[in-house]
């Protein structure tokens, strides 16, 4: 592996988030060699370049990886399934190497004359007894245990061989007892229906059973037994989670997703073909006009120009004129509400968050180093070197709610341990002049006073009058030693030029490195101070209005916040978007009529 490869990876390496997942590992031809799953994909694949322990085996397969991708799923068991659909898609070389000796267990309910419920790692026996197959489940305790329960409270054969006498299970009612009874195949279908119920996910039938036990046994102060349910209730609903990595519709179908920040946005389209998602696309660009239209577009365009073949149903979030789309491509297009298709589209959107996000923090780490940038702006604003910042920023709506945060970067690097919030007290309305001045005054008279780390520099959020609010406060409490200069936005909010204590605006050169750290900045304390307002609005202007509406609750109070910016927004938004939302038609008429 050359130097710039490994430099690449360990700057994508330091991105991967501490969730779970499936991965894949691409050689230098752009092919899939090895396949894998993490319950926390920071750790595993650290582990694979962070060490220099491997087998023989392993070590041949790294030496041919020259990139990973990976795919955020909610859970292991999803990225255990995802795994598998990748594996027997690619049929990756290293995974059939690597491989060879793991086989996960199944749960095998035969279709003998008298049916048998067992687990297996043996798929031959499916052949054998042509049974009814579940799994495979990656938790080989939890599938034993539920196997084990399930044959305590439904009578199955528990023999091999039908014995010549009964034996213990018959007298314990475990078993039916074909040795001793005419057991016919009526006997045995309501238990093989109930089963089958409980292994696809749509019958609590089992755990409500077995949670009526623990319950007795605590109330019979069986502490042991209690605790023995308890185990058993939670390794069952550990093998019966429910997960969204496949759908058993075998219908072939494209989930798209997005996500969108400043100028650029992220697609992110799962594929899944036979019910089983089995590959992934997308991709980064700048926005350019409406952002709905541009992702109606693209979609049409992915399956026009780029001659992709056109799934039997297409899942969306809420978009805008969804209908032409489906009417151009004679597709079934759903914008789903709720259940498994609905994690599906969250799912591929949080892909699209994650995968745009480290898009920028990748173009800030092939700097190398944030020193450099720093030492430019030294120069340029004629400051000594900046190594502790400090970054103001006001947030309110018409002066409602207003609070400010403060962010810490100490050589270039963020410090969130230093983040600071701040309710405005002294400020009535939207005044943002005197807002910085409170802020600024509280956190540098409590610096003075506790003889505190005073920053190096310190950046407020905005142009001259903000600057000016700044000086002022600097003069009045005697803060001569730190150096300051604001950062103005252009009319699209991006990061526009430096304004420094003389009042001088000196423009950036977008492409620049400082440029890019500059506005990393900017959008750090942004999103602090904005993250905060909406900790503190929720509890003040939503409750206001939406109070009097009969059926919003917390939930839908926070579900409103979260898509909408203002009471505004929410009555020009469109019927078909809160029914996207999950909210009702009648309740989003009173929202859209409300004073």
């Amino acid at each position: 592996m050359d130097k710039e490869i490994k430099q690449h990876i360990k700057a994508k390496l330091s991105l991967v988030p501490f969730q779970p997942g499936c991965y894949q590992m691409y050689n230098k031809d752009g092919v899939i060699i090895y396949v894998g799953k993490a319950k926390i994909l920071k750790n595993r694949l650290s582990s694979y370049f962070n060490s220099n322990v491997h087998d023989a085996k392993t070590t041949q397969m790294l030496s041919e990886v020259v990139n990973f991708e990976y795919i955020i799923t909610r859970s292991e068991t999803e990225a255990f399934l995802l795994e598998c659909n990748f594996i027997k898609e690619y049929r990756p070389h290293y995974n059939i190497m690597l491989m060879d000796d793991k086989t996960y267990p199944y749960i095998l309910l035969t279709k003998e004359e008298h049916p048998r419920l067992i687990m297996t790692r043996d798929i031959k026996k499916v052949r054998r007894h042509n049974g009814r197959l579940f799994g495979p489940y990656p938790n080989a305790k939890a599938c034993r245990d539920t196997v084990e329960v399930l044959n305590k409270v439904y009578p199955f054969r528990k023999c091999n061989k039908i014995p010549k006498k009964r034996c213990l299970y018959y007298d314990m009612g475990q078993c039916l007892g074909p040795c001793e009874n005419k057991v016919t195949k009526a006997d045995y279908e309501p238990h093989i229906n109930s089963v089958i119920k409980f292994l696809n996910g749509s019958d609590t039938e089992l755990l409500d059973i077995l949670e009526q036990k623990m319950q007795i046994a605590s109330e019979n102060l069986e502490f042991e037994k209690a605790l023995e349910y308890r185990d058993i209730i939670n390794s069952t609903k550990a093998l019966m989670e429910k997960q969204t990595m496949s759908l058993n519709d075998n219908v072939t179908r494209d989930i798209f997703g997005y996500y969108a920040a400043k100028d650029k946005v992220c697609i992110q389209i799962l594929h899944m073909r036979r019910g089983r998602i089995i590959e992934r696309d997308g991709e980064v660009f700048d926005i350019v006009g409406d952002l709905n239209e541009l992702i109606i577009s693209y979609i049409y365009s992915f399956y026009d120009y780029q001659a992709n073949i056109v799934p039997k149903e297409i899942l969306i979030p809420y978009l805008d004129e969804k209908e032409i789309l489906s009417e151009l491509l004679d597709v079934k297009i759903n914008i789903p509400v709720r259940g498994l298709k609905k994690k599906l589209v969250d799912l591929v959107c949080e892909n699209a968050k994650n995968n745009l996000e480290n898009l920028d923090k990748l173009r800030l780490l092939k700097l190398e180093k944030t020193k450099e940038p720093l030492n430019e702006l030294a120069k340029m604003v004629n400051i000594k070197y900046p190594k502790v910042i400090e970054l103001f920023d006001n947030s309110n709506i018409q002066g409602s709610s207003a609070v400010a945060g403060m962010v810490v970067y100490i050589d270039g690097i963020k410090s969130p341990k230093d983040y600071r919030k701040y309710n405005i007290k002294t400020v009535v309305g939207a005044d943002d002049y005197h807002s910085m001045q409170e802020i600024l005054t509280r956190r540098y008279t409590r610096v003075i006073k506790d003889n505190l780390r005073k920053p190096s520099l310190v950046i407020v959020d905005g142009g001259l009058p903000q600057v000016g609010a700044a000086i002022d406060v600097f003069k009045k409490i005697g803060l001569q030693d730190v150096d300051l200069i604001g950062l103005e936005k252009d009319d699209n909010h991006r990061t526009k030029a430096i304004v420094t204590k003389d009042k001088k605006e000196i423009f950036l050169d977008k492409h620049s490195n400082l440029f890019l750290l500059l506005e990393a900045m900017q959008d750090e304390v942004h999103r602090f101070a904005i993250s905060f307002f909406k900790e503190k609005h929720t509890k003040n202007t939503f409750t206001s209005s939406l109070d009097n509406i009969e059926g919003i609750g917390k939930k839908r109070k926070m579900l409103l916040l979260k898509n909408f910016s203002s009471l505004e927004e929410m009555k020009e938004a469109k019927i078909e978007k809160y029914k996207a939302l999950g909210i009702p038609v009648d309740i989003a008429n009173k929202i859209k009529n409300m004073n």
